[in-house]
């Protein structure tokens, strides 16, 4: 039988899911797997304020996905393996349900 998830679990893929949900940040992590790419890169490339790409950035941290490292007055993103395992892992959990037989319980 697949455990319930606790509330820690269920808040953690809420932040998970919730880093996931923006066109930018896909973009974001789509250009990250070509590897680190310095703050200034991503402006350019995305065409967006460093403000902008600011909030998205730390949602994206705080989610786990991104590690970031100071280098002179420029800061330089990376993805982080640990974030994408954090996510890999709870949607290991739902395919596992779904092999599970669903419940005999019939509504009334």
């Amino acid at each position: 039988m697949v455990s319930a998830m606790s509330t820690k679990q269920r808040i953690k893929a809420a932040v998970l899911f919730h880093a996931l949900s923006d066109q930018t940040r896909l973009e974001i992590l789509n250009r990250l797997k070509q590897g680190e790419q310095c703050v200034c890169e991503l402006t350019d490339a995305l065409q967006t304020g460093q403000s902008r790409l600011s909030f998205h950035l730390r949602v994206l941290k705080e989610a786990g996905f991104i590690r970031d490292r100071p280098e002179g007055r420029w800061m330089y993103y990376s993805l982080n393996s640990e974030g994408l395992e954090d996510l890999e892992d709870f949607v290991g959990e739902l395919k596992k349900a779904t092999a599970m037989p669903g419940s005999s319980k019939k509504c009334e």
